[in-house]
C-alpha cells in the first residue's frame, strides 16, 4: 500500500496533468483543524500559465476523482486545496492496514544493490565514542534500506595497514603472543596501541625494527604476515563484542579492511594514468579535480601517490569506489562519515566519475552527521579530558536504565536485566537518531533515559501501555489485526490517532528520501502522544459499547505494532513489558 500522501497525489494527477502535464500536485500534512491534507501546487502552477491560483485550483478541484477518498474538498483564495479524508474510507483502510504486516509499506519497485561504508574502526585502537554515530546511524540505515526490500551490502573499512603496523608487530614479539592476545581480546587495545608507541618513541632500535618490519610486511614475509593477522583477528573479535552489545547487524564478514585494496592500488594508478588523469606535482601522484581549490584559489590536488612512491587514503578510497561498482555491483554507495570528510569524499567521487569507476555522481553519497558533545558543548570527553571507550559508554547507559526500571517495575530480577539492557541501548541509540544528524547534540544520560520527552524509554513505555490493556482484559492483541473489525472513528481522538497510523508509510518514504532517521523518530514520537490523548479521552474496556470497544482495541494493537516496528527498523528493541 502506498503512503496517503502518494494516494492522494494519484488522486489528483489527471486533473493537473489536463492544465499541464506531469504538474506536482504537492501534497502535504495540513494544520488546519478538521483538514487532514493540503494541495499546494496550483499556485507554482497558476504562475507558469499566468492565472489566478485560485482559479487554477478550482478548475483541479471540479474534475478530480476524490468522492472514494475525501468527505470535503475546499479551495481557498490562496489557491491551497483542502483535503478532508472520508471517515467511511479511512476506516477501509485501517482494516486493510492492520491486516499488512509490514503496515501499509509496500517493497520499493525498483530495488537497488546498495553499499553502505559505516563504522570504520582501526585495528589496535580502542572504539570510542566517535565510533557510535557512525555506527548507529549506519545501522539504521542498513535496517530502513532491506525492509524497504533493497538489498544492502554491510561494509565496515576497518582500518588495518599501513606504517605503525610495523611497530604493533614488533611490540606484540616483545611482549609475547599470548599477553599481546589476552591485552586485545580482554578490550586493553589503547594500552597495547601506547606502549607501542612509547617504545617506538623511546628507542631508535626499536624504530629501526618497526621500519623493517613495514617493509617486510608490504613485501608478503608470511611469518610477518601471521603475526599481524594475530593483531586483526583479536581486535576484530574485540570489535564484534562491541557490536553485540550495541546490538547492530555488522558482523565479521562485513570487515573489509584497508588491506584487501592493497593489489588494486598500482592499477588504480594505472587506468588513472591511461585516462590522462594523473599528474606528477611536487614528485607526488595527483588528480586535480574540477571545482576543488586551496585557500588561495590554486587547485586543490587529491594525491593518489605520494613521492615516496607510497599509496595515501585516496588511493584506497578510489579502489573501494572501483571495487564497489564493479566486484559487488552497487547501484548506490552510501559512506555514513563525519561531516569534516565531505571535501575529500567529494573529491574521490568527482575523480572516480572521471575514471569510470563510478558511473554517475550521484550514486556515491556521503551522508554526514555531526559531533556528540559534553555538557560544556565540547567535545565527549571523560571528566579527566581523556577519549571515552565506547564500551563504558555502553555500560553506563545499561546500568542507568537497571536503576530507572527498577524504581517502576515489578518485575524480577531476570526480566529486569533484560529490560534495562533494551532501555540502556535503546536511549543511547535514539537520542542520536531523533536528532537531525547533521547537527551536533549533547550528550546527556539524564535526558535520553526520561520517561518523558521524545526519548526511546518514551516509546517503548508508550507499546507497553498499549499491549497492558489486553493483558489486563486476558486478549491477545494479534487477534485484532486481521482486519475483520471495522473501526469507528467518532471521537476526533480516535481520527487523529486512525490517519497518524495511517502515515508509517510516508515516514519511512521521507527518512529515507533524506536518509534521516530523525524523520521516522519525529513520527513514531507524535504517534506516541496522539496515542496518549486518544487513551484519555476514549475509554477502550469500558467503551459504551462492544463494538466501540473493539474498535478501540484495534487501534491500540495497531498502535503497539506501529510503535514495535518503527521503532525495530531503527534498530531499538521494545519490551512487552517494563
Amino acid at each position: 500500500m502506498a503512503g496517503l500522501p502518494e494516494l492522494l497525489s494519484s488522486a489528483l494527477q489527471p486533473a493537473f496533468d489536463r492544465l499541464e502535464a506531469g504538474a506536482d500536485p504537492v501534497v502535504r500534512p495540513s494544520t488546519r483543524p478538521g483538514v487532514d491534507f493540503q494541495a499546494n501546487g496550483a499556485m507554482p502552477l497558476a504562475k507558469r500559465l499566468g492565472r489566478r491560483p485560485a482559479a487554477v485550483a478550482d478548475d483541479v478541484a471540479r474534475v478530480a476523482a476524490l468522492d472514494e477518498l475525501c468527505s470535503a474538498v475546499e479551495v481557498t483564495p490562496q489557491g491551497f486545496i483542502n483535503l478532508t479524508l472520508s471517515d467511511s474510507w479511512l476506516a477501509e483502510r485501517l482494516g486493510a492496514h492492520a491486516a499488512d504486516p509490514r503496515l501499509g509499506v509496500a517493497r520499493v519497485a525498483d530495488p537497488m544493490t546498495v553499499v553502505v561504508d559505516y563504522s570504520a574502526p582501526n585495528v589496535a585502537k580502542e572504539m570510542h565514542v566517535g565510533h557510535l554515530r557512525t555506527t548507529v546511524i549506519g545501522d539504521s540505515l542498513c535496517r530502513l534500506l532491506a525492509f524497504a526490500g533493497h538489498t544492502v551490502i554491510r561494509e565496515n573499512h576497518v582500518g588495518d595497514w599501513g606504517t605503525p603496523f610495523g611497530m604493533l608487530i614488533e611490540h606484540l614479539i616483545d611482549i609475547g603472543e599470548e599477553e599481546a592476545a589476552h591485552e586485545l581480546s580482554v578490550g586493553d587495545l589503547d594500552t597495547f596501541y601506547r606502549e607501542a608507541r612509547a617504545a617506538f618513541d623511546d628507542s631508535p632500535a626499536f624504530q629501526e625494527r618497526s621500519r623493517n618490519r613495514v617493509v617486510l610486511l608490504q613485501s608478503g614475509d608470511p611469518e610477518t604476515l601471521r603475526l599481524w593477522h594475530v593483531l586483526v583477528d583479536q581486535s576484530i573479535a574485540y570489535f564484534q563484542a562491541v557490536y553485540d552489545r550495541l546490538e547492530v547487524l555488522l558482523t565479521p564478514g562485513d570487515v573489509i579492511g584497508e588491506s584487501f585494496y592493497n593489489d588494486l592500488l598500482p592499477v588504480v594508478v594505472r587506468e588513472l594514468d591511461e585516462r590522462g588523469l594523473l599528474v606528477v606535482s611536487d614528485g607526488a601522484r595527483c588528480v586535480f579535480p574540477a571545482g576543488f581549490e586551496n585557500r588561495d584559489g590554486s587547485p586543490l590536488p587529491l594525491i593518489v601517490q605520494k613521492s615516496d612512491g607510497g599509496f595515501g587514503y585516496p588511493a584506497t578510497d578510489l579502489a573501494a569506489l572501483r571495487d564497489r561498482f564493479g566486484r559487488l555491483g552497487a547501484d548506490l554507495a552510501l559512506y555514513v562519515i563525519g561531516a569534516p570528510q565531505a571535501q575529500h569524499l567529494a573529491m574521490c567521487f568527482a575523480v572516480g566519475h572521471s575514471a569510470g569507476y563510478l558511473p554517475s555522481p550521484g550514486q556515491a553519497v556521503h551522508v554526514p552527521f555531526g559531533n556528540m558533545l559534553g555538557a560544556d558543548r565540547k567535545m565527549f570527553k571523560t571528566r579527566a579530558g581523556g577519549t571515552v571507550k565506547l564500551v563504558d559508554l555502553l555500560d553506563e547507559a545499561v546500568a542507568r536504565a537497571g536503576a530507572a526500571v527498577a524504581e517502576r517495575s515489578e518485575l524480577d530480577a531476570e526480566e529486569r536485566a533484560a529490560v534495562a539492557r533494551q532501555v540502556g541501548m535503546g536511549a543511547l541509540k535514539y537520542a542520536d537518531l531523533s536528532t537531525d544528524r547533521i547537527r551536533d547534540y549533547v550528550f546527556d544520560y539524564d535526558r535520553m533515559l526520561s520517561f518523558d520527552g521524545n526519548t526511546a524509554p518514551y516509546l517503548q513505555y508508550a507499546r507497553v501501555r498499549c499491549l497492558s490493556i489486553f493483558r489486563r482484559a486476558g486478549l491477545d492483541a494479534v487477534t485484532y489485526m486481521d482486519g475483520s473489525v471495522r473501526v469507528g472513528l467518532g471521537e476526533p481522538a480516535e481520527r487523529d490517532l486512525a490517519v497518524a497510523l495511517l502515515g508509517f508509510a510516508a515516514a519511512i518514504d521521507d527518512t529515507l528520501a533524506t536518509w534521516s532517521p530523525h524523520k521516522l523518530c519525529a513520527y513514531l514520537f507524535d504517534l506516541a502522544g496522539l496515542y496518549t490523548t486518544f487513551f484519555e479521552c476514549c475509554p477502550v474496556l469500558k467503551a459504551p459499547t462492544e463494538d466501540q470497544r473493539d474498535s478501540r482495541l484495534v487501534l491500540c494493537a495497531l498502535t503497539a505494532a506501529t510503535l514495535g516496528l518503527g521503532l525495530s527498523v531503527l534498530g531499538i528493541e521494545a519490551p512487552e513489558r517494563m
